[in-house]
């Protein structure tokens, strides 16, 4: 089951994800590719969804060829291996600040010789069908994703030594946290925020590896000055994010609709 998300970024592409808080039932997946999405990601730090619903979700999404990603609530290695076990084709770790918490977290997402993943042999990722477990293996460190979040100035200092952790695939900047932890809470212009943004752009150049960015949604302008930067990842916004917007605007109008009849009696 190849990792179309992967595909396009090592293509230079541009891709956009769909964060999932409330989503419950397999159809999120093709919906989330029906409205344009690349991939998606089940939120777990953020909701009280499960491995079993996270699993259902992500198996129905690569037959759908949307890309699914988990984000764990942390870096326990049982979290990261049951996401991936579950069918999630990369892993998002929220609150990286070092190098070596991300040499951990490889240790955990990927088989050796790269980490020291448990094996689980035929699964979603094979669709099912057995095969040597050699390719297994090589297969699933080639497809699967570290994806390795900085939401701290401690980890945008060490992006760089970051980077360079082999097996890492993504440097994805949580825009809202990083600006939060820095005392500028939700000043996503603040230059302070810019100069990080920068920084973190330099070292995933530098190392050959993705750089993503989230919490920007609605800002086109912000967004086009990041991909200028060289971000090839966006998370452009949730499940509860859109469908508050979309029906807030329904409402409203209905609203509106009403009261202009009301006024006509």
């Amino acid at each position: 089951m190849e990792n179309n998300l992967k595909k396009r970024l090592a293509a230079g592409e541009v891709s956009l994800c769909m964060g999932l808080r409330q989503a419950r039932t397999v159809d999120i997946g093709p919906l989330v590719g029906a409205a344009g999405f690349d991939c998606l990601y089940v939120d777990m730090e953020h909701s009280p969804i499960g491995f079993e619903t996270t699993s259902a979700i992500c198996i129905t999404a690569i037959t759908y060829g949307v890309t699914p990603l988990v984000r764990v609530p942390g870096h326990l290695g049982q979290d990261i291996s049951r996401a991936l076990d579950g069918g999630a084709q990369g892993v998002i770790l929220p609150h990286v600040n070092t190098a070596e918490q991300a040499r951990q977290i490889v240790s955990y997402a990927k088989y050796p010789p790269l980490g020291h993943r448990s094996v689980m042999g035929a699964g979603p990722h094979t669709a099912y069908k057995a095969m040597p477990l050699a390719k297994v293996n090589e297969s699933g460190n080639l497809d699967n994703m570290v994806v390795i979040m900085l939401e701290t100035p401690e980890g945008i200092t060490n992006a760089d030594e970051i980077a360079a952790v082999p097996g890492v695939d993504m440097l994805l900047i949580g825009s809202n946290d990083l600006c939060t932890e820095m005392g500028i809470p939700g000043q996503l212009r603040h230059p302070s925020l810019l100069e990080a943004y920068q920084s973190v752009a330099k070292a995933c150049k530098k190392h050959g590896i993705a750089l993503g960015v989230g919490g920007i949604r609605g800002d086109a302008e912000l967004q086009t000055q990041l991909i200028e930067l060289g971000a090839r990842f966006l998370i452009a916004g949730s499940d509860t994010t859109y469908l508050a917007a979309a029906a807030g605007k329904d409402a409203a109008s209905l609203r509106e609709l009403i009261s202009n009849l009301a006024r006509q009696t």
